[in-house]
């Protein structure tokens, strides 16, 4: 498995990373075993870099992730969580958290929290979950509706935590384009986290951030790269961005679908191959909750995409002519 440095950081990943969301209990319950297996598998696939946060499960995706890795030599791998949102006891409600996505008890509520001090304190707690001393990467995790503090407070907390060597990376992770290409313009960001935006139905990010990134050395990690599920199996009543699909676009996935099985290959191998056409992009983010979910995502991560499929997705209008593809030459 390659590794890329993410921007002058000095901080490696593996271009192939696992996103621990779905060991959190995303949308259905995971047993630990099944939680320990898949990371096992990711391992064996020599995926090196593991993303999560405290939203994920509340908690829950921490403890199963740091459970997991305790035996490895800690220098053979990058871990990085998210600050934003911090856990507080909510007592005993005897509730869920599926409104919210986890199948897990509603035992804490999330408190949103861009302050220094709350910076500080979400990395600690999630250093006590994770039972590490260090995470190497740290991101703001959805400042949406919190963009002014995230800058003034949050982001100039994260540059102490790096100064002081706490935490070797920084950035901050989101489902949109405009507010990262903020945060890549007007901070010192090593890279950021762009969910669902840079993919084979929507290259929103293509506009500014990446072109941003690339030219000031900024690194991208891409998540959602099959956009909640679409990508990975289209089919009447799969997802797209976390609802069902609309007809059109769902009609344009069985089309890239149609072209991805002439050239022998699958969907799920063409969308993980996608993003590394752009220089900036240095991991795709997967989320997996099983081995077998693992092993095939690495399968898949590891077919050569033929040049011919870049060529005919563009000639039935799937993808425009200046959306780079992997293997062509970059101006």
């Amino acid at each position: 498995m390659r590794t890329r440095t993410l921007g002058r950081s000095g901080v490696d990943v593996t271009e192939l990373s696992f996103g621990a969301a779905g060991i959190g209990n995303l949308y259905a319950p995971v047993t630990d075993e099944e939680a320990r297996a898949a990371v096992d598998a990711a391992w064996d696939a020599d995926i090196r870099y593991f993303d999560t946060a405290p939203h994920y499960g509340i908690g829950l995706s921490e403890r199963r992730l740091g459970e997991a890795l305790a035996a490895r030599d800690r220098s053979a791998y990058t871990v990085s969580t998210k600050a934003g949102r911090l856990l507080v006891a909510a007592g005993e409600s005897g509730g869920d958290d599926l409104e919210n996505g986890f199948a897990v008890p509603a035992t804490h509520r999330r408190v949103w929290d861009f302050s220094a001090d709350g910076v500080r304190r979400s990395l600690e707690d999630s250093l006590t979950r994770l039972g590490l001393d260090r995470v190497d990467i740290v991101y703001l995790h959805d400042p949406d509706d919190h963009g002014e503090q995230a800058f003034r407070e949050a982001y100039p907390a994260l540059e102490r935590l790096r100064a002081e060597g706490v935490v070797g990376a920084i950035g901050a992770g989101m489902n949109q384009a405009a507010m990262l290409t903020r945060f890549v313009r007007d901070t010192d960001v090593d890279t950021v986290l762009c969910a669902g935006r840079y993919t084979l139905l929507d290259q929103g990010a293509l506009t500014e951030l990446l072109p941003e990134a690339q030219a000031r050395g900024t690194s991208v990690v891409v998540g959602g790269v099959f956009n909640s599920g679409l990508l990975a199996d289209p089919r009447p009543g799969a997802t797209y961005d976390y609802a069902a699909a609309p007809r059109e676009v769902l009609d344009r996935a069985y089309r890239l679908k149609d072209v991805a099985q002439r050239h022998g290959i699958t969907l799920r191998a063409a969308a993980l191959a996608f993003p590394f056409g752009h220089p900036a992009v240095a991991s795709v983010l997967v989320g997996t909750r099983s081995p077998h979910e693992v092993r095939d995502t690495a399968r898949q991560f590891t077919v050569a995409v033929p040049a011919a499929f870049w060529k005919d997705a563009r000639a039935g209008g799937l993808l425009a002519d200046h959306v780079p593809v992997p293997g062509e030459e970059q101006p």
